[in-house]
């Protein structure tokens, strides 16, 4: 179905709900549906036509929704833009994408015009957030606020197959690839979702992580949306604003990376404040993804947030994002998981290097396939026929099967070391190595060896005012990984290369340390 035929159903049944709040502001699905209306005609204006790309680079915010379903009622392609990028990033997928129109918060257009000069800008919250970068006729909401509502009917009731949006990925292997989705793939992502954590129509979501990602965009904003619930939209997450929020709007949902529950706890403990004077009460679903959590982690969260309903959702932007879920019953007893088999709908494979099904202790790649999945990476077939077998999409994570068939990521398959026949898993030794009271950080890699294939690597930021040496390292280690998992070289460096999002982008890492 196509997204906006969605949006008109849920405004017939409640236009007077309250669909976004953004600070004191309050938009009725009549009022976003008509905004949306709006919207389209201004990028008609614009000489956006069926099929056209337009990138929208914003906090969190009602510009970014309305100018979502005004691209996709306008017929055009939804290019979200990571707001953190440099003008040098912003390029790159500005140029990939072919976006010759984008909306850019106000306070982020010199990065959007450094970065793509050649793109009509125009900018939302000029009015709060500086307007010194355009003039009266750059401003995206004055524009929708005095445009008619746009009529035509050749994007706002358009192919379900008709392509809708185009994520970018984090780029942590190689330069960031843009996943093809259609109204069909992401119209797929809602049901999956109920059917998974079971929101409800009179759910409040509180959505503070960037808005461009695949996840809060996708799972959390429209399902919300095409359920009926309220949207509140943060600009940006800050722990405290955070927790006041959900006090104030008597938030039901939420969903973060595990850094968006923790770092409250680090506030307060460094500044002395009672997290207990927050009512929280009202949450029914704590949400997390981006990284599992240990059962210490687990049993904290659950003591400061006064519940158990936390669920982990694993997934990726090929594929929608959607894929395993750990429910609030698995959160201790099987910690760090990332849970049994596919969501429903999903369907999941753990494959073998010689193609086969992998059993209970065993390791392999796991493969996902359902409706959500991408149509493939935007120009770049090679890409697209690495990661496709048949119906299935290949995740690249490799994970290990327990007795009870739960899944535990063990590593990137690109980030594998073979040495000497035997596979190493990165991340095995960097959980090895982290806790070293002489370590801040660290990233394994491997280093091409004439003999052995490759050599273990271990790349470390010391702590400031310490140093390390190769021999203590290893003998650190003695107790704790097999001799051929054990680095061979130490790096010390004084950062690790990380994208936008926080990950480790080990391509950049490998190209540092091995220069060619």
């Amino acid at each position: 179905m196509h997204l906006n035929v969605l949006l008109e159903s849920v405004r017939r049944k409640f236009p007077e709900k309250e669909a976004l709040v953004y600070g004191s502001r309050r938009i009725t699905y009549r009022e976003l549906e008509s905004a949306s209306r709006r919207a389209a005609e201004v990028f008609r204006r614009e000489g956006v036509r069926p099929g056209d790309r337009v990138a929208v680079m914003t906090y969190n915010s009602p510009g970014f929704v309305i100018a979502a379903f005004g691209v996709w009622r306008a017929g055009g392609v939804l290019v979200p833009v990571n707001h953190k990028l440099t003008a040098p990033e912003v390029e790159y997928t500005i140029g990939h994408s072919g976006a010759r129109v984008g909306v850019v918060s106000a306070d982020l257009v010199d990065a959007a015009r450094g970065g793509a000069p050649q793109t009509r800008w125009l900018l939302t919250e000029m009015a709060t957030h500086g307007g010194a970068g355009g003039d009266a006729a750059d401003d995206f909401d004055a524009a929708v606020d005095a445009a008619p509502e746009w009529e035509g009917v050749d994007g706002g009731e358009g192919s379900e197959d008709a392509v809708a949006q185009i994520l970018y990925t984090s780029g942590t292997t190689s330069a960031p690839k843009g996943c093809v989705h259609t109204h069909r793939s992401i119209a797929s992502v809602p049901p999956l979702i109920v059917a998974t954590v079971g929101l409800e129509r009179d759910d409040r979501f509180l959505l503070a992580m960037p808005i461009w990602h695949a996840s809060p965009l996708n799972n959390w904003m429209l399902t919300t949306l095409f359920l009926g619930g309220t949207v509140v939209l943060l600009r940006e997450y800050h722990p405290i604003q955070f927790l006041e929020t959900v006090q104030r709007e008597r938030i039901t949902a939420f969903f973060g990376a595990p850094i968006a529950y923790l770092a409250p706890v680090q506030i307060a403990k460094a500044q002395g404040l009672d997290l207990s004077s927050y009512d929280l009460s009202s949450v029914r679903r704590w949400l997390y993804g981006g990284a599992p959590i240990g059962a210490e982690t687990a049993q904290l969260l659950a003591r400061v947030y006064g519940s158990e309903d936390f669920y982990q959702v694993y997934g990726m932007s090929e594929m929608g994002p959607v894929g395993t879920a750990l429910y609030p019953h698995e959160q201790i007893e099987k910690a760090g998981s990332i849970g049994r088999g596919g969501m429903p709908g999903v369907d999941l494979r753990v494959v073998r290097a010689d193609g086969t099904d992998a059993g209970p202790g065993e390791t392999g790649e796991i493969w996902l396939s359902a409706d959500t999945r991408m149509r493939g990476y935007l120009d770049n077939d090679a890409a697209t026929e690495d990661v496709f077998d048949g119906r299935w999409y290949r995740s690249g994570d490799v994970a290990r099967i327990d007795a009870d068939g739960y899944l535990f990521i063990v590593d990137r398959l690109k980030d594998v070391v073979i040495t000497g026949g035997e596979n190493v898993y990165s991340q095995e030794v960097e959980e090895a190595i982290r806790p070293h009271d002489d370590i801040l950080d660290v990233a394994v890699i491997g280093r091409p060896h004439p003999e052995w294939g490759e050599t273990v690597v271990a790349v470390v930021v010391p702590v400031e005012g310490r140093t390390l040496e190769l021999e203590d390292l290893r003998a650190y280690l003695s107790d704790k990984l097999a001799r051929y998992k054990m680095p061979r070289e130490l790096v010390l460096v004084d950062t690790l290369p990380r994208n936008p999002s926080g990950k480790l982008t080990k391509h950049v890492l490998r190209d540092a340390v091995f220069p060619q």
